[in-house]
Formats: structure tokens, sequence, C-alpha cells
């Protein structure tokens, strides 16, 4: 179910495929997803679930009737109301465009129809938005499979290349001025495969299928990376080899002078291509790693050729020696403090590969091919589909670079509390602001290790509790003298009579055991009593990944007041006689 994938045997063999699926060891969560459609989509929902299964997420799904979509957006429609979408998918194609220009139209009537046909689509996606509150995933347009006007039919105004490609950018626009609104990007997928190929007349004719058939795998994959990366399910980490893969030739063997990397060499130019195209993903806050057998001194070396775009500053860590790989990969991860899962291991040697998908399966481990795929290999994969670009994203390889720094000091201390002073750590707390929404929706649903709850909140259902009187929220901040951490923590509590009822209490685990929890329970307790209230209860709902947190309300000193067959507890802490627990972090006021 990874790229790249057999569409044939896919299609042949959904049904084993979801068998087999749903029978692994994966830890899924439901999520519904309405598809409302402007052709057929029976085969779009059957193979869109096995590559959303994959990524561990089990859909439940609405399916309009054909060409319904618009009744379905714009009506009173009491079955999609009572399935209450988490997701809605808009399954639209160039063969929903109302009206096409012709030749005999004036350069403002195609203006107005243009403006129409982009109206139509605005009034569907706001009576959504209004009605459902959930995130919308659009399909732009795909080019038309002929061209009446030649090449002229992208300039004209009349050409319907040149009326797509318009009305896309319009839709465009609102995607940048609109949260929550998602663009599924058919128009780069039916370029990929073939537009004589995607507009398939037969299955059109018989079937009604906007597109060929044996196109939905490829489909349903790039819509299945949008749902995931929505869901906060991306990979965070390169885990990257060196030899013949950063570069051609073995650095150790044939010296650094004769390494294939830039235009002098052969296949160089395709290996500095390769090192851009990774290094770009560092400026989306992708953390960059390496992996290598090799001698340090050799590693460090190679990636100080003066052709090599990827510098040693470039990496949070470097595992440059002649252990197994899966042994430095963990250790990465632990010294990432992150999920193997998270991680996309790139090396040459299929041997390699292979070691690592069998001992660590959690880790991805794509077949890269040959140098002049690698960068088609991994970019259709989709691991770190961008569904959003925050600050702290930017700055990610930084910040795990200074958590680095913070547990090379730590070895320093023999006192745990004497190092936590060292570190001179200021921080913020306060209700959540316009311009956090973006990194809170982010990290709640990013984080999996230190979640209490592990529930998920899109961009407008957080808009939602940011403005209920009936919530109080809780954002942190952290920094100290190795750099500012940004957000990382996020509580939201429900009052309920005399209690404050604690729904999501998350903190990135960068910032684990430094006091940071104490901070965020001293504020809450305050802002809880600030509205009467004498009691917070807390909820612990455990998973396959928060079990670091099965004890964090005892430790806190709160009370188990139930539990039951699953392992869900609830606990209770009286704050009438609250006594602040937090020493070590300077609270700054907040205005």
């Amino acid at each position: 179910m990874n790229f790249p994938f057999d569409s044939d045997f896919i299609l042949k063999k959904k049904k084993s495929l979801r068998k087999k699926l749903l029978s692994s060891s994966k830890e899924f969560f439901e999520k519904r997803i309405a598809v409302l459609g402007g052709s057929t989509t029976s085969e779009i929902v059957s193979i869109l679930e096995l590559f959303l299964l994959n990524h561990g997420i089990r859909p439940v799904f609405y399916e309009s009737e054909y060409n319904r979509y618009w009744q379905d957006a714009m009506f009173e429609n009491q079955e999609l109301a009572t399935f209450k979408p988490d997701i809605i998918f808009v399954h639209t194609s160039s063969r929903n465009i109302i009206n096409w220009p012709s030749q005999q139209n004036s350069d403002d009537e195609v203006e107005r129809m243009l403006e129409a046909q982009f109206d139509h689509f605005v009034s569907l996606w706001t009576n959504l938005k209004e009605t459902y509150q959930c995130p919308i995933i659009q399909n732009n347009f795909e080019r038309p499979n002929y061209r009446l006007l030649g090449n002229r039919d992208i300039s004209d105004l009349r050409g319907k290349s040149n009326y797509v490609s318009r009305l896309n950018q319009k839709i465009y626009g609102f995607a940048r001025n609109h949260g929550d609104f998602y663009i599924h990007d058919i128009d780069y997928l039916s370029a990929v495969y073939g537009l004589d190929k995607w507009h398939s007349s037969f299955y059109w004719y018989m079937y009604k299928y906007a597109l060929n058939v044996n196109a939905i795998p490829e489909f349903a994959f790039n819509l299945a990376n949008i749902i995931k990366a929505i869901l906060g399910k991306n990979k965070k980490a390169f885990v990257l080899d060196l030899d013949n893969t950063l570069w051609g030739g073995v650095v150790g063997d044939d010296g650094v002078e004769n390494l294939e990397i830039g235009p002098e060499m052969p296949m160089g130019q395709a290996y500095a291509e390769f090192q851009e195209y990774i290094k770009f993903h560092k400026d989306m806050g992708i953390i960059l790693t390496i992996c290598s057998k090799n001698d340090e001194q050799n590693a460090l070396a190679g990636l100080q050729h003066p052709n090599s775009l990827l510098n040693p500053e470039d990496f949070t860590v470097i595992k440059a020696n002649w252990n197994n790989k899966d042994e430095n990969i963990y250790a990465i991860a632990e010294e990432l403090n992150i999920g193997t899962d998270s991680l996309v291991f790139v090396d040459d040697n299929p041997a390699e590969r292979e070691i690592v998908s069998v001992r660590m399966p959690s880790v991805a481990t794509p077949d890269i091919g040959r140098i002049e795929e690698y960068i088609s290999v991994l970019d259709h994969s989709g691991y770190f589909e961008n569904v959003s670009l925050s600050a702290e994203d930017r700055k990610r390889s930084e910040l795990y670079r200074q958590d680095v720094s913070r547990k090379q000091e730590q070895r320093c201390f023999g006192n745990y509390e004497e190092y936590l002073y060292s570190l001179s750590m200021q921080g913020s707390i306060e209700d959540f602001k316009p311009i956090n929404m973006q990194r809170i929706v982010q990290l709640t649903n990013k984080s999996n290790q230190f979640n209490l709850t592990t529930k998920r909140y899109t961009e407008s259902e957080m808009q939602q509790v940011a403005t209920n009187p009936a919530y109080i929220r809780l954002c942190g901040q952290l920094r100290d003298k190795f750099g500012d951490n940004g957000i990382v923590s996020v509580v939201l509590g429900r009052i309920q009579e005399y209690a404050l009822h604690i729904e999501l209490w998350l903190m990135s685990c960068r910032v684990l055991k430094r006091d940071m929890e104490l901070a965020m329970l001293d504020r809450l307790a305050e802002e809880a009593q600030a509205v009467g209230l004498d009691r917070l209860i807390g909820y612990y709902f455990p998973t396959a990944k928060n079990g670091m947190v099965r004890d964090f309300y005892r430790q806190l000193g709160f009370e188990c007041i139930n539990e039951d067959d699953s392992h869900n507890t609830i606990w209770s802490l009286n704050i009438s006689n609250y006594v602040k627990k937090n020493k070590v972090i300077h609270l700054e006021m907040l205005t």
C-alpha cells in the first residue's frame, strides 16, 4: 500500500487487502468521511478505505448518489446531518463545469461566466462549512483532453484550458484565505498519469466515472495523504544514508575528492539535485538525520565536500559508526524523543532497507530505486504532505538541535533540579489567540505520547471551543537559554457545575520533565478558582502510544475515582486550598 504500488493488484485484490489491513496490529481511530460526488464514486471510496486503513484511520463513509453533490450540500439533508461528518470530500471534475465559453462570447461575457462558476462552488463550500463545521477537501479541475484552439487554447480567454486554469486560480485564492479548506490536486495527478489516459471515454459513458478506473489507486492514495496530514499522521524526520545515497561512491574507499556530486561528474548533478530536494524539506521543518556505516570523520568530510549542498550543520543527529542501522535508527528516535513511526529511512542498499523494515516495521523504508528516481519516489510517497506551515514548523530543526544541546548539558549536572534552574526557563500561559490557532490545532493532532485523551480537533472545531464561555483554554509557551521552544502545551477544560473537566491535556515531548506541566496545572487551578470552581476532573484514555502518561494525574496529586475494564481512568483534585507547584519556570505577566 506504499508508493510505488501496483495499481492493478490493488484493484483486483481490494477485498483481501481490506481483510488483511483490518486484522493487522495497527491501532485504528475512526473518522466519518462524506463523499459528495459529481460523478460515480463507489470504487474511489473502496480504494480510499484501503489507504486510510494503512495509515491507521478506519473510515466510515457517507456517499452521495450519482451527481447529487450540489443537492446534498445546499439543501436540508437529514441523513448527512445525522452522519455528522468529520471531513467532507467534494469530488467534482471538469465534467461538472456548467457553462463553457464559446468563440461567440465577448471578453466581458467570459469573465461573468467565470465568476458565476466560481460563485457556484463558493456558495457550496460556505454552506457546507456553516452547516457541518468540518474540513472540506475539494478537487481542483483537470485540463480538458482536447484543445479546440490548439496551442492558443491556453492563452485565449475563450479557450477551455485557459478557463480551467483561471478557475483553478480562484479556488487556490479561496484556499489561501479560508482555514480547513484543502485542494486535492487532480490537475497535477491527471498530468502525471497522462490526460489522454485519465479522460477515459469508455469509463465515463459506461459507468460515469470522471477518470480512468485504473487511475483510482493513484487518486485515492493522494487523497488519503491529505486526510492523514489533516489528522496529524505525517512523518517528521528523514534518516539518511550517505554513500551512494547523498553522493555517488564510498567516501572511505574512494576519498572525498572522488565522490560523485556536482556538475563535474556524469551522475554528480543527480546527487546534487537530490541533496537540494532534501534541504528544501529542512526549510519546511522536517528533521534531517544521518545513519551511515562509516567512520564519523569520513562522514563529516563527505558532508564538507565543496559541492555538497548539505553540511553537518543541517543535521540534528549524525550516527556514523559500524553499528547495525536499526540500532542507530532506534537511538536517533530516542535522542529526538519521537516515535519510530515518525521516521523515513532513505538508503540505496536494499539489504539494509530489508533489515530495517523487518526489525522496525513502523519505520518507512521506501524502495527509492536509482539515483535519478530518488526524488520522484519520495515526492510521490507523500510522507510529509503539507496542509499548513506554522512558524514553529520552519524552525523545527533548530528546536530539536537545541534539545540535543540541553541533553548534553544535563550530563554535566549530578542534581536534576540544579540542571533545570541552570536553563533559566521563562514561560507564558494564556488563553488562545487567533495568531496561535494554527499551531494549537497542529499540536493537538500531532501529539501522541504526552496526550491524556488523544482527542483531535479540526481548525473549525477549535475555533468553536475558542469562543465558548463554557471552556477554560490554556496555551503554554516556553523558552530558555538555548532558545525559544514556541507553543509546547495545550489544555482544554469544560466547566460543569463546580468542576472543570479536562478534555484535553497535551505537551510536546521536547519539553518533557521540564516542569512545564506543573506551571500549566498552577495556571489551570488559578483560572478554575477565578470562576468559582473547586475541583479539577482529569481523564486518561490509554492508547498504544500514551502509556508514558498513565500515572500523570497521580503524580500531580489527583485521586483516581474510576477505572473501567479498558483501563480508562478518571481523576479528581480538590483545588480549594491549592498550593502552587512550579518553582523553576518564571512566568511572564500576561496582558
